[in-house]
């Protein structure tokens, strides 16, 4: 794939002057979306409760006054002043480590979080859109995977903290949508990389990058032979404001079909770093998917998106960003 990242003329905006709340602000996906809702002019209400997410992805913004930001669990009651024209919700523990760290949290934040959430945008009058995840595909037996596909996943397992909580999420949004109370979208997030990770999130990305970095030895899990697709942020961004603008609820598969090994990922890393560190091998997690691949023939149809930045160009500047500011704290709070 050749880079040809989307241009101002091509990219969608949201409407200048809308009113979003959106949780999961301080994350690293929630941060972007801040910049490019603030960027189009509107007024953003960005809520967090710092668990995961990082006060240092919005320390630029200080001074913005069209951005407020609450530290809040969203499984809480949440009043907001004035109106809304959208809810946002990305606020969860995405990376395994994360959540295998807190499941009880991981699974309020999409159960209880979520009804609370929609109960909001159906008070205001907004629309509200979902973030979930291609693990609700589990360890698919169709590839690439394609929204049609209802997924094969261990509901007793320990990963169905996230998989099964973002099934619910979706299930009760479009119950929302089914019965008039709520317009809703929602997309599918497969593997997304780029600045403003956590170094320490437990991901592919970020664990080979910041072991390279280090010299310290590429941690594969399994013997490398899994496979993942890697959308830069950019494109995830673009395609999420591409999705507000659709008169269609979804769900929608976000993410690049371009499919590399694990082992080919470490390699590729490795390459762009200069790095000489070795391969190490680890015994592959429970019900870790062994394919991951999105089908994103709805995306291309419905929203004329589909990603534009290679893997080489995404991993050389997020491995810039990391060489810059790997060192930065991660910012803590309240917690759930």
């Amino acid at each position: 794939m050749r880079t040809q990242e989307f241009s101002p003329s091509d990219r969608v905006s949201p409407v200048p002057g809308s009113r979003v709340l959106l949780t999961g602000a301080a994350g690293f996906v929630g941060s972007h979306l801040t910049d490019r809702f603030l960027a189009a002019g509107c007024e953003v209400i960005g809520v967090d409760n710092l668990s995961t997410g990082r006060l240092c992805n919005l320390e630029h913004l200080s001074g913005e006054p069209r951005f407020q930001f609450r530290e809040h669990d969203v499984v809480d009651p949440l009043t907001v002043d004035g109106p809304l024209d959208w809810v946002l919700h990305f606020a969860s523990p995405a990376s395994p480590p994360k959540y295998l760290e807190r499941p009880i949290e991981t699974m309020r934040v999409s159960g209880e979080g979520t009804h609370r959430l929609l109960e909001l945008a159906r008070a205001k009058g907004a629309q509200f859109f979902l973030a979930s995840t291609s693990e609700v595909y589990g360890d698919p037996s169709v590839h690439p995977q394609p929204e049609s596909y209802w997924g094969y996943v261990n509901s007793v397992g320990p990963r169905s903290v996230y998989d099964e909580a973002k099934r619910y999420a979706e299930a009760m949004a479009m119950s929302y949508e089914r019965s008039g109370h709520v317009s809703v979208r929602v997309i599918r997030i497969f593997n997304t990389y780029g600045p403003r990770m956590d170094p320490e999130d437990g991901r592919v990305v970020t664990n080979f990058v910041m072991q390279a970095l280090e010299g310290r030895p590429l941690t594969v899990y399994g013997d490398g032979s899994q496979t993942r697709s890697l959308q830069y942020v950019d494109d995830l961004v673009e395609g999420v404001l591409r999705m507000m603008r659709a008169d269609w609820c979804g769900p929608v598969n976000l993410g690049n079909p371009e499919e590399y090994t694990v082992g080919q990922i470490a390699e590729l890393i490795a390459e762009l770093t200069g790095s000489e560190s070795h391969v190490v091998y680890e015994p592959l997690p429970q019900d870790d998917p062994r394919q991951r691949k999105p089908d994103i023939t709805l995306a291309k149809q419905r929203l004329g998106w589909e990603p534009r930045v290679s893997a080489r160009d995404g991993l050389r500047k997020t491995i810039e960003y990391f060489r810059r500011y790997a060192s930065v704290p991660v910012a803590t709070g309240s917690g759930a």
